[in-house]
């Protein structure tokens, strides 16, 4: 069986402009960390190959520091390393891929045709293919099939899957075609775990570090390994820091800041937050300030967004001569005639369901 590692979308150099100034900074050198703990895998795997499937670098211009980290983990790794450039990185006469020396296991896909390198020792050939501009119509697994000569086929592209056509849009079909035992893809930042179209294995390792709300949670890359007809490979997590959005409903405690402490977790000091606040505020809304003092210290940056509805007055159309009015008379009485404070919030409860129905609005709780 040949060992594998599969990563992509690593987005070395990304702004983090969500970020303040001295954050950003902070997480772009730990994306280059991120090089570290991935040499640090190969090792421990002892990997045969390893394929990164484009958007390595967040642009075509990347810093000269950064390259130079790159090249230098790679070149210390004893594996075959293989690069297809992606719609952010792609390879181009002025990009880092073509003018700079890379080490003699790195090999970089150049053409947007597929390429061929036979590996004898380990009775495989790697294909792939490059972006060779930020977009690319041409399917790039259109029409390819691997001969039948029993040797381990792989692929390493940058593409879509049943997607949008300006990114390599690959089908379902085409992957089912090809005679690939293993295609490695990238340019989709969630890890889609192992697939199966025909007899050809795939898989997008997703990003191994977020960037930003819409890629939260464990971030990594795939390990494992691919022989003829069987492919096991597994997510391992290496991001340094996490994503993660919560929903606090601040009307739950006794005061805003309490609901607040109670929700928060309990080790998230290396995380990036954002907070929705919901359920009800009094007139003039939430202190946010003082909420945030309440949740700064508990991550390394967080934000709070504030979708709390202003608290209303259940009983302020009890004496209309209408349906709601002798509906909120009724529902007074038999809150009147409770002593339990339990029942008391499930009545409060059902008022504000009755008067959502009757109000043809959505103001209740959740």
């Amino acid at each position: 069986m040949i060992r594998l590692i599969h990563a992509a979308d690593l987005h070395l150099d990304a702004p983090f402009a969500a970020l303040s100034t001295e954050r950003g900074s902070e997480r772009r050198e730990e994306q280059r960390s991120l090089l570290e703990r991935l040499a640090d895998l190969c090792e421990r795997t002892q990997a045969d190959l390893v394929l990164l499937s484009g958007d390595l670098f967040d642009s075509d211009r990347p810093y000269y520091e950064t390259t130079q980290a790159l090249a230098r983990t790679l070149g210390a790794m004893k594996a075959r390393v293989f690069i297809a450039p992606g719609n952010h990185d792609f390879y181009s006469p002025r990009s880092a891929w073509a003018s700079m020396a890379w080490p003699e296991n790195v090999h970089i896909f150049s053409s947007a045709e597929i390429e061929s390198v036979e590996l004898p020792g380990l009775g495989c050939v790697v294909h792939g293919a490059a972006f060779t501009a930020p977009y690319c119509d041409q399917p790039p697994l259109r029409g390819f099939r691997a001969p039948d000569d029993g040797a381990v086929h792989l692929m390493v592209l940058h593409g879509d899957v049943d997607g949008n056509g300006r990114y390599g849009s690959i089908t379902s079909s085409d992957i089912a075609a090809s005679g690939l035992s293993y295609l490695a893809l990238g340019h989709i930042h969630t890890c889609s775990g192992l697939q199966k179209a025909g007899d050809t294995y795939w898989a997008y390792p997703g990003c191994p570090e977020g960037r930003g709300f819409d890629e939260l949670g464990d971030k990594g890359v795939l390990s494992g390994g691919v022989e003829p007809g069987a492919a096991l490979m597994d997510f391992v997590p290496l991001c340094s820091r996490r994503y993660e959005i919560l929903t606090v409903d601040v009307s739950r405690g006794a005061t805003p800041q309490a609901a607040l402490e109670a929700a928060l977790p309990g080790d998230a000091r290396r995380d990036i937050y954002r907070i929705l606040l919901t359920g009800e505020s009094g007139i003039d809304g939430l202190d946010l300030d003082a909420l945030e003092a309440v949740a700064a210290p508990r991550f390394y940056s967080v934000t709070l967004r504030d979708q709390t509805r202003v608290r209303r007055d259940l009983w302020s159309r009890a004496d209309e001569d209408t349906l709601t009015g002798l509906f909120l008379r009724r529902m007074r009485a038999n809150l009147d005639a409770l002593e339990n404070g339990g029942d008391r919030a499930l009545v409060e409860k059902a008022v504000r369901f009755g008067l959502a129905a009757l109000e043809n609005g959505e103001d209740c709780c959740p």
